[in-house]
């Protein structure tokens, strides 16, 4: 019988976000969104930026807005390294927003400040819509 769970490993830069054994992970990719169980067949593939949620094999789940980097599936064993990771409590939706409006009011002259505009559009954007959706699950602070 197969096992009912997986290693996940989230990793930044700047730390290991966290080491844990999970039931099921759905993460962003750079065209779309995965959605993984045990016994998934290994890949590799870029992330994106978005919703990184995470249910723990000892129980609960946790949410984390991850941004650019890779997520490797070998054997039990799935490994995402971010370039960002930040906890969803840590996201205030009045900042997104402002970000958000920030980014819009630029103006940009070049075809370098047009893609910096529209990621930076992306990024607010959907940190906008993970607080909004934490908040309206009565979890937002």
């Amino acid at each position: 019988m197969a096992s009912q769970k997986f290693h996940c490993s989230l990793v930044t830069p700047e730390a290991r976000v966290f080491d844990k054994e999970a039931t099921s992970v759905v993460l962003p990719l750079h065209d779309g969104s995965a959605g993984i169980l045990p016994g998934r067949a290994p890949f590799v593939a870029q992330l994106g930026l978005g919703e990184f949620r995470v249910t723990f094999a000892e129980g609960g789940s946790h949410s984390y807005f991850i941004e650019d980097g890779f997520v490797q599936m070998v054997g039990d064993k799935l490994t995402l390294l971010a370039q960002n990771a930040v906890s969803v409590e840590q996201i205030s939706q009045n900042e997104a927003e402002a970000e958000l409006a920030e980014a819009s009011a630029r103006n940009p002259q070049t075809a370098a400040e047009m893609n910096q505009v529209g990621r930076d559009r992306a990024r607010a954007r959907a940190k906008a819509d993970i607080a909004r959706r934490f908040q309206a699950a009565g979890r937002g602070l």
